[in-house]
């Protein structure tokens, strides 16, 4: 009863888990009697995830790579951000972690007409953490041990470009491919736009947009960074410091967008699998007037971590104390 209560909380609101509960389980249950059980539950849940980054993160990473066998599968990590609520300090964000191996599919490309063996990211787990990059860091290196990331004999670890992120990349996954996604590239693309062009859309604007999207696909961000340098003087300053500011992001990341050989070389380009998770996240902890204590909310993500990535069961065996008779 109580597994299936704290499954449900992670799942759904404690008021439907409640409902869940008694309309389909025949097990009455009140809404805060559903909310004590996830509460306690997950807060064991959520000590064990703090003692496995710890133990993790304690762990030699060059006797680790060096004492072990590579194996041939490749594995991919990404990370990024959702806001939640929290009463008493507002919108704040939830950093959200997926490690994932790489299986080679032929896929279908509408650009080409033609089948393409491409990257895809299969068996993604989830790890989130309710605060600074330092500790979540650590939350993502355990998870992405438990997964043999130190065994792979590839891995990439994809992000949107904030330094953060590349930060943790360097102090956890100095040794992977670092790629920025594609999306948010082009999203950065399509600000440059509209700071050159307007908010309409001209035929001029369009043919700036594909003929620098092509560019970018190819691996020319320097040149593309260059290229706005260039364009930002003769405009007004703050639309220059604009244009200034999205041609640092091509130079910076330069390295990060080589596109078109990493899709070639079987990589991803796209991290639509930690985005499709921090959407998840969000289901749960965004709703209709949903709004959480710190330590309510914090006790609740890891349940809601080990449903998305199919590990509820086994966390729940370890941390399940049945009650002496």
């Amino acid at each position: 009863m109580a597994r299936l209560a704290v499954w449900l909380s992670g799942v759904v609101s404690y008021e439907q888990a409640a409902t869940i509960l008694a309309d389909v389980g025949q097990i009455p249950m009140s809404k805060s009697s559903v909310w004590r059980r996830a509460q306690t539950w997950g807060q064991a849940l959520q000590e064990a995830e703090h003692a496995r980054a710890v133990q993790a993160n304690q762990l030699p990473r060059e006797a680790i790579v060096a004492g072990e066998a590579k194996e041939p599968e490749r594995l991919g990590a990404g990370m990024d951000g959702a806001l939640l609520y929290i009463l008493g300090e507002g919108w704040k964000e939830l950093k959200i972690g997926c490690v994932f191996a790489i299986e080679q599919r032929p896929t279908f490309v509408p650009a080409t007409l033609e089948w393409e063996e491409l990257g895809h990211a299969v068996a993604t787990s989830y790890t989130a953490y309710l605060g600074g990059p330092e500790r979540f860091g650590q939350y993502v290196w355990a998870e992405a041990s438990r997964r043999g990331w130190s065994r792979a004999w590839e891995t990439q670890v994809l992000g949107d470009g904030a330094v953060w992120i590349w930060n943790l990349v360097g102090e956890h996954f100095y040794d992977s491919l670092q790629v920025v996604d594609w999306y948010h590239a082009t999203q950065h693309l399509a600000h440059a736009a509209q700071l050159l062009y307007g908010d309409g859309d001209s035929p001029a604007k369009q043919r700036w947009w594909h003929a620098q999207k092509e560019r970018l696909f190819q691996g020319q961000a320097e040149g593309i960074g260059h290229h706005l340098q260039e364009q930002a003087y003769p405009l007004a300053q703050g639309t220059r410091d604009s244009l200034v500011q999205e041609a640092g992001y091509f130079e910076t990341n330069k390295r990060r967008m080589t596109y078109w050989e990493v899709r070639e070389e079987g990589w991803l380009i796209g991290s639509g699998m930690v985005e499709s998770g921090a959407k998840q996240f969000k289901h749960r902890f965004t709703g209709p007037g949903m709004r959480w204590s710190r330590p309510g909310a914090e006790r609740l993500i890891p349940v809601r971590s080990a449903i998305l990535s199919d590990t509820f069961d086994q966390f729940w065996h370890a941390i399940y104390n049945p009650p002496k008779n």
